[in-house]
């Protein structure tokens, strides 16, 4: 098995934060990102996509996407449970981890992707309109969270979950965007505070 990881990138972080809650250890083969090695014929062969994370079993099967390979890995080993154990606790993990990929995720890639000097190589083309666009919906959708964060511990209920790693990771991805979190959002700090002192978080 074989975990092929992009270093700083927030995707295979996600992947990485997720194993670390499991004490999962994971071959992992670098790929450098900036050097386009995702573009790579062979690359390319697991993953035509050319984007990471890319996760290859022993018997050749290839699963990509964040939340596909921890589905996978919490089908294996579903202690500790991240993704919800009854039908309620599943579909509030699914909805949350859902709003945080549209709502702050998506568009906190988007500026960076499309605003970021080091991202022009990659970012073809860099339509600085479109980061503009979304920077907007950064606070709007802070907002929403904080007043939801208010009255729980966790986003999706009392239990830490994988959409309290999307939110971790979406969070510390704002910096390299040249985004902040303002002081209004208490609630926001706290949880990104809390969720930052879990050992996972250094995966």
């Amino acid at each position: 098995m074989k975990f092929y990881d992009g270093g700083r990138a927030p995707s295979p972080r996600r992947v990485r934060i997720f194993l670390a809650e499991k004490a999962i250890d994971v071959p992992k083969v670098a790929i450098d990102l900036a050097q386009q090695e995702q573009k790579s014929e062979s690359f390319r062969a697991l993953n035509p996509l050319q984007r990471v994370p890319v996760l290859e079993l022993d018997d050749g099967t290839v699963i990509a996407e964040t939340m596909a390979i921890c589905r996978y890995f919490e089908a294996l080993h579903p202690d500790p449970n991240l993704f919800g154990r009854d039908a309620i606790e599943i579909a509030k993990v699914e909805m949350w981890n859902r709003r945080i990929e549209l709502g702050l995720y998506s568009a906190v890639q988007a500026i960076f992707r499309h605003q970021h000097p080091g991202m022009a190589k990659l970012q073809v083309p860099q339509v600085a309109q479109w980061a503009e666009i979304n920077k907007p919906r950064v606070p709007e959708f802070l907002e929403l969270l904080d007043s939801e964060l208010a009255g729980r511990k966790f986003v999706a209920g009392d239990k830490f979950s994988v959409a309290d790693i999307t939110g971790l990771v979406a969070l510390d991805f704002m910096k390299p965007a040249k985004l902040d979190v303002s002081e209004q959002y208490k609630n926001v700090r706290r949880w990104h505070a809390e969720l930052s002192a879990r050992p996972s978080a250094a995966a």
